[in-house]
């Protein structure tokens, strides 16, 4: 059996996103945020005040590996964690200043990374693309959630 990497979905799937990876990052940095932070970030900057169990589960992002990036935002100044009003366990996340003061920053070097990325693609074939892999995502997670049903 021979594999081709350069007609895998995978593989190609996976050096695009580091490639998106590593634009975000030179974009970022000088912002004082890392690009495994930015999950985090767009999901507090679209509502703020979440649990890290909130997080977890709209990110899909392991427990331990939100934990580590919490305490490094915070670390940071990025975030800052009270006592959740009914939930004596729970902590509430909450963005700083700092955080918000990055936000409009934030956003227009993503937009310019997908831009860079997408600019040979029509606006036609843009949108093709971005609903193509939200319907590669979906049936991913569905496989990993419903694994009987992809037998």
């Amino acid at each position: 059996m021979t594999f081709d990497h350069s007609t895998s979905a995978g593989f190609l799937v996976n050096h695009m996103a580091r490639l998106f990876f590593e634009g975000l990052r030179n974009q970022i940095e000088p912002m004082g945020i890392t690009p495994g932070q930015f999950p985090a970030l767009l999901a507090l900057w679209q509502q703020d005040g979440q649990t890290q169990r909130q997080l977890v589960e709209q990110l899909a992002i392991e427990q331990a590996t939100m934990a580590n990036t919490l305490n490094r935002m915070e670390r940071d100044g990025l975030i800052s964690r009270k006592a959740h009003p009914s939930d004596g366990r729970a902590k509430i996340i909450c963005l700083t200043e700092k955080a918000h003061s990055i936000r409009e920053t934030a956003y227009a070097a993503a937009t310019d990374v997908n831009e860079m990325g997408l600019a040979d693609l029509t606006a036609a074939e843009r949108d093709l693309f971005i609903g193509l892999m939200q319907r590669v995502i979906r049936t991913m997670q569905n496989s990993v959630t419903h694994p009987q049903d992809f037998q």
